[in-house]
């Protein structure tokens, strides 16, 4: 069974993340999106709201072979814990390009069993962040061409409550 993990913050997750995770789910027998934690960002939902939000959205799309997890530690030992064969990574435009690729090389020293592939956006979302996202709801603009639409309310309460 070939095995790719899909890793990410998913602060919220967006229609992009979901496009990368539809076609993922195309290529491998089994996906696993891992929701990591970041020190270098400051999450707006919890891990396990995200998980929720991010379960939530594939039931909805109804993606069979693809699960939801969290992680807190190194990609590549998560990779390896979970027999992993590759790690998907969406890319949105060449400046993304640089860190992953880096990242890549990083976690092929740690855990050589699993390649890196990275799976271009679509020009749909090419412009599309979490972090667009919560700045724009955060300001009280319309995200639902954003992202997906059994998620809207937990954003807007979210906001209602911050």
């Amino acid at each position: 069974m070939k095995i790719a993990i899909c890793p990410g913050s998913f602060d919220p997750v967006t229609l992009g993340h979901m496009d990368i995770i539809r076609r993922a789910a195309l290529l491998f027998d089994r996906v696993i999106v891992v929701v990591m934690s970041n020190a270098a960002k400051s999450p707006l939902f919890t891990q396990v709201e995200r998980m929720d939000l991010l379960k939530r959205a594939i039931d909805a799309e109804g993606i069979d072979n693809v699960i939801v997890d969290c992680y807190d530690g190194l990609l590549a030992e998560y990779a390896k814990l979970r027999n992993a064969t590759a790690i998907v990574k969406g890319l949105r435009a060449m400046s993304d390009f640089e860190y992953e690729f880096q990242m890549a090389l990083t976690n092929r020293k740690l855990y050589a069993d699993a390649e890196t592939v990275f799976l271009t956006t679509t020009s749909d979302h090419m412009y599309l962040s979490s972090s667009l996202v919560k700045q724009v709801a955060g300001l009280g603009g319309d995200v639902t061409d954003f992202v997906p639409a059994c998620i809207l309310p937990d954003i807007a309460d979210k906001f209602r409550k911050e």
